[in-house]
């Protein structure tokens, strides 16, 4: 079987690995460096359990692939070489007044209800676990569970695993899919007809605008996230922290991450004077100490948003033409999930049992989160 994937970041190149390693000729069709968009400028974080408003599909899809992080982890790291950082840290959600405290009190009782691992603590319970989060946090759920990776070094583990299973990366922009009666057949490369028995739209925030993938611009926009980067010699807590204005995650070699905006600003990506005061003013008021802390980087990566907030899997409008794209901020969590799905429904294999994925067909209406 033929396979062409259109996006060559971190779902593009999951599901192109597995594809491959299932016997699939697969080429995987990127516009610019593989992982360069999104990818590459997340923060890593798994953490279904902190994003959760509710149980359901969705919640259930995330921890299904979150459960298999660990497996996924140590095979890119044997098949490549690269440890993606894979660092089972916990996070804290935290609330500053009595407001979010009720929210978060709500939200570790339903989880726990359901079987999840959740800690409501006060605030000296949440500075007793972090001793530097501000006197001004009154409570905190620990959600011990939710862990994080590398992203930028996952990227570049699964592009060297989708290659060494055999895919081929292709520079081009894809300026339509094929079709012939009446199926997908291959894809137009700025005017060079690739044909294929199969064509996977995971483009990310860009897969809207793919002629003939059947997307609406509409249903899959871009989503501006800001990012700040800053250097300590070592990590200043191990915990990640979330708080209502955005989070911190703290990497193995001393960087904190601080993110994310969420701007509807069409493509563009810069950096602004009022993003970059929304962050610093968080990581300020999470965790008092960074003020010290020098800021190494900035950046914004544009995140694939959908109304619901879920992603668009499975067949699309064409036999033949799958989707895997709208994952908004669960890519990195969703990649192993879905890479496996899209293998399965090509390959003819078995879907995982128990996984109610009619919430994120691509037919479905907009409405509630799933």
């Amino acid at each position: 079987m033929r396979v062409v994937v259109i996006g060559g970041g971190i779902m593009g190149c999951s599901v192109g690995w597995r594809l491959a390693q299932g016997g699939a000729e697969v080429t995987i069709v990127e516009r610019a460096v593989p992982g360069a968009e999104a990818s590459s400028a997340a923060a890593g974080m798994l953490a279904p359990q902190m994003e959760a408003e509710r149980p359901g599909p969705f919640l259930e899809l995330c921890l299904r692939s979150r459960g298999t992080y660990p497996a996924f982890a140590a095979e890119l790291q044997e098949l490549t070489g690269v440890d993606v950082q894979y660092v089972p840290s916990g996070i804290l959600k935290l609330a500053f007044d009595e407001a979010g405290a009720q929210e978060l009190s709500e939200r570790v009782a339903w989880q726990q209800a359901v079987g999840l691992r959740a800690a409501l603590l006060d605030g000296p319970g949440a500075r007793a676990l972090e001793p530097g989060v501000s006197d001004r946090v009154v409570c905190a759920a620990h959600f011990p569970d939710d862990h994080q990776v590398d992203n930028q070094l996952l990227m570049r583990a699964l592009t060297m695993a989708a290659a060494r299973a055999g895919a081929t990366f292709r520079t081009g922009v894809v300026r339509g899919v094929l079709e012939e009666k009446g199926r997908a057949a291959g894809v137009d490369v700025e005017g060079e007809r690739m044909e294929a028995d199969a064509v996977v739209v995971a483009a990310g925030s860009w897969s809207g605008l793919v002629p003939g993938a059947g997307i609406s611009p509409s249903t899959v926009k871009p989503a501006r996230g800001q990012m700040v980067q800053f250097q300590l010699r070592l990590p200043p807590f191990r915990s990640m922290l979330s708080s209502p204005q955005g989070y911190l995650v703290p990497r193995r070699d001393g960087r904190v991450i601080a993110g994310s905006t969420l701007e509807f600003k069409g493509f563009d990506k810069a950096v602004t004077a009022e993003g970059l005061r929304r962050l610093l003013d968080m990581a300020l008021t999470v965790f008092p100490a960074l003020a010290d802390a020098p800021v190494q980087a900035h950046w914004a990566g544009l995140r694939p948003w959908t109304e619901d907030h879920a992603p668009l899997l499975g067949e699309g409008s064409l036999p033949g033409l799958h989707l895997a794209t709208g994952h908004f901020r669960n890519g990195i969590l969703l990649a192993p999930i879905t890479a496996r799905l899209v293998a399965d429904a090509l390959l003819g294999r078995q879907v995982p049992a128990g996984l109610d994925l009619r919430p994120f067909h691509p037919a479905r209406g907009t409405g509630a989160r799933a």
